[in-house]
């Protein structure tokens, strides 16, 4: 038979944290095992030494590298992958013999622990039972004696890894927050911290429940001095104080134009991806609103600063979401509701004054800043599809029937214009691109040039010339935007596409 396997949470460095169950069975273990840098000692075994039994085999796993870089040909991820292959037939050799494998995890083993990457590897071969163990934010939280959560505040658990403006951004949309994995990170973390308008209230804690365990505001720690073993606690009940303050003494705005007054709201394109497809005027406009509301993504896109306020909501709430704006702006508060690409082409600025259209409203001007649009960018990608007439279209039929949307497909394919495609297919949309191709192939022929643009601006940017005859619906998605050209519209040897401006009588 063979042995059993368990993963060992061992709790974040006081061995009187370590739970009863865990240390039956590190005290019962043919094989202890455990993680550790290159000539270090191993913080689990260190925590566990005294319940380890003197016969027990010990199996010390050492990483090979512990930062980003390797002397392998797969580099520093390469490098993890074969230790962690080598570590695992280690102790599936034991298991195999019969002897029983307690594998020591700091802090909890599915929490950022390294018995994740032998779990993947073994449990579905020997079955695994895992014991958890006090995680390094609990024990932090109990140090610095600071209720983290109450009732419905968020908490978001973050890697300081992450980008610096992530991590602002998601440190300003929540609650309550504790940041890990800092040590070279942190002044980074720092950074985002202020930004995000939560330094004045974060907590440092290092060695939490160690020897040398210390706690101080983040505003005075020595970023020379700050060890793999520390985190951040950011408390939801300093939010809305924090909130407050930071704003009044937040920077003063830069000057955009827009009026002291406020009650008005500003609706901005943001362009299709990159930043540098942001227009200068939009940008100045962001630098000076103490609000953004939109779609979640897109709101993730403005870079945080003190004193911004985020209000961030799903894709199918727009008109919620423009009486959330106009409420603010009716406030004196100083707004900006952001789209993708051009708000004016199926964003947000027509939610916008269809709620203002509330007498509630009347007060309050609406002002709709331009964008590069989806359409503008794939175009200018593929060459110039549009250079001649062209109409623009959406084959979402969440606001229009579909019918409609039929008789204007061919409207537009009987008149020849070049036909730009939004929203050509979702996740519960499958159908209708195919559809539209058969509605299309009534009026066009098979010939006709077809341009996919998938994520034009962002990573992962593809850019397809094919046919109408040949366009495949099952690759369409919702990343997508189309253009089926004209009868005119040609391809040129160099295989830019493009639209004559002149039509033949």
């Amino acid at each position: 038979m063979t042995g059993r396997f368990h993963g060992v949470g061992v709790g974040p460095g006081d061995p009187e944290l370590i739970t009863l169950k865990g240390a039956r069975l590190i005290a019962a273990a043919d094989v202890v095992a455990y993680h550790c840098g290159p000539g270090k000692e191993s913080n689990a075994r260190r925590t566990a030494r005294d319940l380890i039994p003197s016969e027990a085999v010990e199996e010390r796993l050492v990483y090979p590298v512990t930062t980003g870089t390797a002397d392998h040909p797969g580099g520093y991820q390469g490098a993890l992958a074969d230790f962690y292959e080598e570590s695992a037939a280690r102790l599936a050799a034991h298991l195999d013999a019969g002897r029983d494998v307690v594998l020591l995890s700091e802090g909890d083993p599915l929490f950022y622990g390294s018995y994740m990457y032998m779990h993947d590897r073994l449990a579905e071969r020997y079955g695994a039972e895992i014991v958890p163990g006090v995680p390094a934010l609990a024990a932090a939280t109990a140090a610095a004696a600071a209720p983290l959560a109450r009732q419905t505040d968020v908490l978001t658990v973050l890697p300081g890894t992450l980008p610096e403006p992530e991590l602002a951004r998601r440190l300003a949309d929540t609650d309550a927050a504790v940041i890990m994995k800092l040590g070279r990170t942190f002044p980074a973390v720092r950074r985002a911290l202020e930004a995000a308008g939560r330094l004045e209230h974060a907590v440092y804690v290092e060695r939490a429940s160690m020897e040398g365990e210390r706690r101080l505001p983040v505003a005075e720690v020595d970023p020379d001095a700050v060890p793999y073993f520390s985190l951040i606690l950011v408390t939801g009940d300093s939010r809305n104080g924090t909130r407050s303050r930071n704003r009044d003494a937040a920077e003063p705005a830069a000057d955009t134009g827009l009026p002291a007054s406020a009650e008005e709201l500003l609706v901005v394109g943001l362009g299709p991806g990159p930043d540098r497809w942001l227009t200068p005027e939009v940008r100045e406009a962001l630098a000076g609103v103490d609000h953004v509301v939109g779609y979640g993504p897109y709101v993730a896109r403005v870079p945080q600063r003190p004193g911004l306020i985020r209000h961030a909501s799903g894709n199918t709430v727009e008109l919620d979401r423009a009486r959330l704006a106009l409420d603010l702006a009716a406030k004196g508060e100083r707004v900006a509701v952001v789209s993708g690409g051009d708000a004016g082409i199926f964003g947000m600025a027509t939610a916008v004054f269809e709620a203002a259209e509330d007498p509630r409203y009347r007060d309050v001007s609406v002002r709709v800043l331009p964008g590069v649009s989806a359409v503008q960018a794939v175009a200018a990608r593929a060459g110039a599809p549009v250079g001649g007439d062209f109409a623009v279209m959406s084959l979402s039929d969440r606001l229009k029937p579909w019918d409609v949307i039929e008789r204007r497909l061919r409207a537009v394919a009987d008149a020849d214009l070049a036909l730009a495609l939004y929203n050509p297919a979702s996740r519960s949309r499958t159908g209708q691109i195919a559809t539209a191709r058969r509605v299309l192939l009534e009026h066009r022929d098979p010939d006709t040039v077809v341009v996919v643009g998938r994520d034009v601006g962002r990573d992962g940017e593809d850019l397809t010339v094919t046919t109408l005859g040949g366009l495949d619906p099952a690759a369409v998605d919702m990343r997508c935007l189309l253009i089926v050209g004209a009868s005119g519209t040609r391809v040129a040897a160099s295989g830019r596409v493009w639209t004559p401006r002149w039509v033949k009588p």
